[in-house]
């Protein structure tokens, strides 16, 4: 009996494993982070992703197999960051550089810096990290600094496939 009932125990936990791994996650979310600089004055942007989530975009894009392996795997990580997150001002790109990633805990971590002082309000985000790839992918950023005046400025914007560009606005209700 007990044979039986260990056969059918198995089969069970193989059954639901291949349905927890056949379904995958249902959501898809990054988070990404702007913030200013108090010292320098520049824009530090802190990504946070699914690791294989950016490595199925990568795939898809490139038709590749797409893993850590990957002789190009920085590179190709880089890239994608870059052609998916900009920032702009009076409608020139703000040049931004790329600090590097690491992975931790499943996520990609990302870092970026402006290579020039700038304030946030009137800043055209573009965040269309995953949304081609994932039709449920929200992303939000956050951003905190101040305005022209010195008064803090924060909030969020949210991505997802109707919006990938959102302008930071100071907030009217300090006056």
């Amino acid at each position: 009996m007990s044979k039986l009932f260990s056969k059918y125990l198995i089969a069970i936990s193989l059954y639901i494993g291949l349905v927890a791994s056949a379904t995958g996650h249902t959501y898809f979310f990054g988070v990404s982070d702007l913030s200013v600089n108090p010292n320098t004055m520049r824009l530090e942007i802190v990504h946070q992703f699914t690791t294989h989530d950016i490595e199925n975009a990568i795939a898809e894009r490139k038709q590749i197999h797409f893993s850590a392996e990957h002789k190009s795997y920085d590179l190709f990580i880089q890239q994608y960051f870059e052609q998916q997150f900009s920032l702009k001002k009076d409608k020139e790109k703000i040049p931004l550089n790329w600090l590097g990633f690491e992975i931790n805990a499943g996520k990609v971590i990302a870092y970026q810096e402006s290579k020039q002082q700038s304030f946030l309000p009137q800043i055209v985000v573009k965040n269309a990290i995953l949304i081609d790839t994932y039709p449920k992918q929200v992303n939000t950023v956050n951003f905190q600094g101040k305005d022209l005046q010195g008064v803090a400025l924060f909030g969020s914007l949210t991505f997802d496939y109707r919006i990938t560009e959102a302008i930071i606005t100071p907030q009217m209700d300090h006056e």
